[in-house]
Order: C-alpha cells, then sequence, then structure tokens
C-alpha cells in the first residue's frame, strides 16, 4: 500500500495566484487543498500563505478571514507554514509602501520597504546566495528563481532563540542586497515564486514538503 501523501493547506483568502501554488504543490507530492476552514488550516500538515499585492492590501484580506490568527496557531504549535512573495512580506513586522505605514504579522522584527533598484519591479529569475545548511535550497543552491517584486525586506537581526536553531536567511540582489528566502524553526518563506521556477521550485517545495 503507498504511503500517504503529505496534506497541504493553502490559506485561501483571495490572493491571486494560489491556483499555479496549488499544481505546484500536488506536482511536489502532496494532497493539497485551497481552504480558509480553520480545522483544515490547523490540522493539516502544511500550510502555504501566498500573496500577490500590495502589502496592506494582503494584510487586510488576511485579517477579515482570521489567517493573522490561523498563522499564530500553527506557529505556536511548531506546525510548518511557508509564505511566498507578499505571503513572506507580511510575516515581518512592517510594511511601507507608497507612504503607507501597515503593521505586519510581526513573527520577524525588520520592515519591508522599496528596493533601491534603478529597474523595478524586480521581474524575472535571478539566483540567490543560499544559506549554509539550507533545507529549503538543498540540491538548488546554485540554481536560478523566478522573482515579481518592488519591495523587499533588506536587513535581518532576529538571532536563534528557545528550542529553535539559528534562522538560516538567503539573500539575493537586485540593486540592492535583499532577504530572499527564511527558514526560521517552522516558519518559511521565499520573497520569489518556487510555483513559477520550473524544476528548481519544485525541489524546493518538495524539500519542504519533506521537512514536515
Amino acid at each position: 500500500m503507498a504511503a500517504e501523501r503529505p496534506t497541504v493547506a493553502v490559506l485561501d483568502y483571495g490572493s491571486g495566484n494560489v491556483h499555479s501554488a496549488v499544481k505546484a504543490l500536488v506536482a511536489a507530492g502532496a494532497d493539497v487543498t485551497l481552504t480558509r476552514d480553520r480545522d483544515l488550516v490547523a490540522n493539516s500538515d502544511g500550510l502555504l500563505v501566498p500573496g500577490v499585492g500590495a502589502f496592506a492590501a494582503v494584510m487586510t484580506a488576511l485579517r477579515e478571514v482570521h489567517g493573522d490568527e490561523l498563522i499564530e496557531r500553527r506557529l505556536a504549535g511548531g506546525r510548518p507554514v511557508l509564505g511566498i512573495c507578499v505571503g513572506m512580506q507580511v510575516m515581518f513586522e512592517r510594511g511601507v509602501e507608497h507612504g503607507l505605514d501597515t503593521e505586519g504579522l510581526g513573527e520577524w522584527p525588520g520592515v519591508v520597504d522599496q528596493l533601491d533598484a534603478p529597474i523595478l519591479p524586480h521581474m524575472g529569475w535571478n539566483t540567490v546566495e543560499a544559506a549554509e545548511g539550507s533545507t529549503l535550497f538543498a540540491g538548488v543552491e546554485d540554481e536560478r528563481f523566478y522573482f515579481v517584486h518592488s519591495y523587499a525586506a533588506t536587513e535581518w537581526t532576529l538571532e536563534a532563540y528557545g528550542a529553535f536553531t539559528k534562522p538560516r536567511v538567503t539573500h539575493a540582489t537586485h540593486g540592492e542586497r535583499f532577504i530572499a528566502a527564511v527558514e526560521n524553526g517552522p516558519l518559511c518563506a521565499t520573497q520569489f515564486h518556487p510555483e513559477k521556477s520550473g524544476e528548481a521550485g519544485l525541489t524546493l517545495l518538495r524539500n519542504w514538503i519533506s521537512s514536515f
């Protein structure tokens, strides 16, 4: 009898681009449900938080479906969460866009702000500086990933705490060096889109799923 596939809930709060994420997770070996159901979100092996658009709009939409509470409860229980693009950005304390300063989920200290780059958005394929010992980037450290964004966090100040190992922080450069991915206990996130990053992206998702 075949082993059961790991279950992943993709948080359904009105964000765009969720169907490509669902398809990629299925291809990576997960049993996937697009949902905002509290029990399914709490009990799935993994939770993916997508995010497309403005920081403030994503935070508003998340709070409307109590996504902030659902994410916090999973993390408090040590349950894996993966944020993608703006789904990564909202994990930080604040986001500043067009002069609007918005409170994020506050899982990590720091501010998401506009990149200092000659061309925005940063759109297309780029390499990353994978963190030493990374689980997400195992086997794809030297591959390229697909980015679409104008904003990012550029500074990381959180060190190891509690029973967790030191956070693994991956960087990329577009105009300036910015945070491209984070692995911090049960909470991981990527600024790029693994679901649009071909085989390298699928490998990264498989690595995440295998870590459950």
